[in-house]
């Protein structure tokens, strides 16, 4: 494909749609594009709650209210089923983590050259629009929650009921090493896991749309064929990322859960 008088070949198209818009160098760098989208999209979940909240009335529901509702209920159940502790966080948190993951994830069926294209004329010349799809954000989600399950786990247990049960469990006090050995690592075992499946897949369903909107300029039996599969792809991608929104706020709550789990 060609821009003006500059050849584009396919490869360079490819790696100019996975480079994040980056200041900074090293440790240093910031991906500037992940955080603005990642911070708007907070945003609309804010205002569409608040708004619902504000509407709210004890007659006939509006549709705002009614879809409000439903989520509300719809998380609140799948914390009654998971969490066996008593706490008021985790269920605002589950509902946070859900909608901001798949408002994340959602991001990904917008057409792959409409925003980049628009941001090319405020000069912006890389722009990636999915959070989900860079590794730093998924990260430092699951970093969060890793946070959250130290904190109540010594909270729960007290330093010493948790320092006991990474010294003891699951062989016994005669081999801490193995002990602690084996609970760090399924410790940290839980945000990689969580960080790893959500950025895989949805980096994968970026890779095929923009493999798919490269059709639309291989001729004119790809380019009709092109339309087809990106709707094809998009409808189920659909289920894919309201599928991956859930897994990571529900493995969130289970993880919280065992964190809430008294040692005997």
């Amino acid at each position: 494909m060609s821009t003006g008088t500059a050849t584009v070949t396919s490869t360079d198209y490819i790696i100019h749609h996975l480079t994040n818009l980056r200041q900074g160098e090293g440790l240093w760098q910031v991906n500037i594009d992940t955080l603005f989208f990642s911070i708007a999209l907070g945003a609309v979940f804010l205002v569409i709650m608040g708004l619902a909240a504000r509407r709210a009335t004890s007659g006939v529901p509006g549709g705002l209210q009614n879809f409000a509702e439903i989520l509300v209920e719809f998380v609140d159940r799948q914390v009654k089923d998971t969490f066996h502790g008593r706490n008021p966080v985790i269920a605002p948190l589950a509902l946070t983590i859900f909608c901001w993951v798949f408002l994340w994830n959602l991001m990904d069926l917008v057409p792959v050259d409409v925003l980049p294209e628009f941001g090319k004329l405020l000069g912006v010349h890389y722009l990636r629009v999915v959070p989900s799809t860079d590794l730093n954000a998924t990260f430092g989600l699951s970093l969060t929650v890793l946070l959250l399950i130290v904190f109540y786990s010594l909270k729960v247990k007290g330093p010493v009921g948790y320092a006991k049960e990474l010294l003891t469990h699951p062989f016994g006090p005669y081999l801490f090493p193995a002990n602690l050995l084996l609970n760090v690592v399924e410790l940290l075992a839980k945000p990689i896991s969580l960080a790893l499946r959500l950025f895989g897949n949805l980096y994968a369903g970026e890779m095929i749309f923009i493999l798919i909107a490269l059709m639309y300029g291989a001729g004119w039996l790809l380019g009709p064929l092109a339309g087809v599969l990106q709707l094809g792809w998009a409808i189920f991608h659909l289920l894919i990322i309201t599928l991956q929104a859930f897994i990571f706020m529900v493995l969130t709550i289970v993880y919280l859960s065992m964190a809430h789990e008294e040692s005997h």
